[in-house]
């Protein structure tokens, strides 16, 4: 592994490192629900966004955005980074080039987040003894009883969260108003959350998505189990919207050939430019500064704007 890669395995897992100062914004009111409690998953906060001007009487679109820790404020981060979600929604807000729209900021769980992220169903469809093998991967090591757990990441997601941001908060429940977005092992679960529930989440971002889910291209399987599963899994365009990325340096250099593929698969299954866009940024890193230069292009392109 060179050193490039090695710092980047290093960077992800101190990620999940967890902090629990409440965030400051810039815009708009932000909420926290500490260790939220869950039958599948374990207890971690949630941190809501309100948009600038919300109101109970109205109703808004809900973002749901994996990572929570790092979307909003660079001091109560591990790296000092933020994707400055608030920044960038509030900036577009107030030149009205978006709606307002609610985001739920969902905590990865420290050491189990390759766990929670890692898309369960192509995981079972490789071979079980390079699963096994795997399990020496540094990320791997954090498996709860030797496997990922992102089928019941979703359970907790649509089935425990999703009912009480509904319930607490002036949102549009139905499925054209609820959206996934994330990067790197984000970008995975996002696009995954869209395939195991179609009928819930209408659009995903996936940034930088880590296509490999490890640091390596080399004799590994997991490019292909995700691009077999699209294949059989990816729902309709007709109600779904998707948005990918990549940068080309540092981790992201890995990522083009693979989301080349994936961009094919997209084609056959009929999307087209209003409903998919694969944008790739040269230069750019695997980063939250990265994210947070280019995060208006996805929210743009959710509402049509995109140029």
């Amino acid at each position: 592994m060179n050193s490039t890669i090695s710092t980047i395995v290093l960077i992800c897992l101190l990620s999940s490192k967890s902090f629990s100062q409440v965030p400051q914004v810039a815009h708009g009111q932000l909420i926290r629900w500490a260790d939220f409690s869950s039958q599948y998953v374990k207890p971690r906060h949630i941190d809501i966004w309100l948009p600038p001007g919300y109101d109970s009487t109205k109703r808004y679109p809900v973002l749901y955005m994996h990572d929570g820790q790092m979307l909003f404020d660079s001091i109560t981060t591990w790296n000092k980074k933020e994707w400055g979600v608030d920044e960038v929604l509030g900036k577009l807000m107030n030149e009205n080039q978006i709606s307002p729209c609610i985001v739920v900021g969902v905590w990865n769980s420290g050491p189990g987040r390759f766990a929670d992220y890692l898309p369960e169903k192509p995981w079972f469809s490789v071979n079980e003894n390079w699963r096994k093998a795997l399990m020496e991967e540094p990320q791997a090591r954090a498996f709860p009883q030797g496997k990922p757990v992102s089928d019941n990441y979703l359970k907790f997601l649509v089935t425990e969260l999703k009912p009480e941001i509904d319930k607490r908060f002036a949102t549009l429940k139905n499925q054209k108003n609820t959206w996934v977005a994330g990067s790197s092992m984000g970008g995975l679960i996002s696009w995954y959350a869209l395939c195991e529930y179609p009928k819930v989440f209408s659009r995903a971002i996936c940034m930088s998505t880590h296509w490999t889910a490890i640091y390596r291209i080399e004799n590994n399987l997991f490019p292909e189990a995700f691009i077999h599963y699209l294949k059989n899994k990816l729902p309709k365009p007709g109600k779904h919207k998707l948005y990918f990325d990549y940068g080309t340096a540092t981790l992201d250099s890995m990522y083009k050939p693979f989301q080349e593929k994936v961009d094919l698969i997209m084609k056959k299954k009929g999307y087209n430019q209003q409903n998919w866009i694969t944008l790739e940024f040269p230069g750019e890193a695997h980063s939250e500064k990265a994210w947070n230069k280019r995060f208006d292009k996805p929210m743009l392109f959710l509402e049509g704007k995109a140029n």
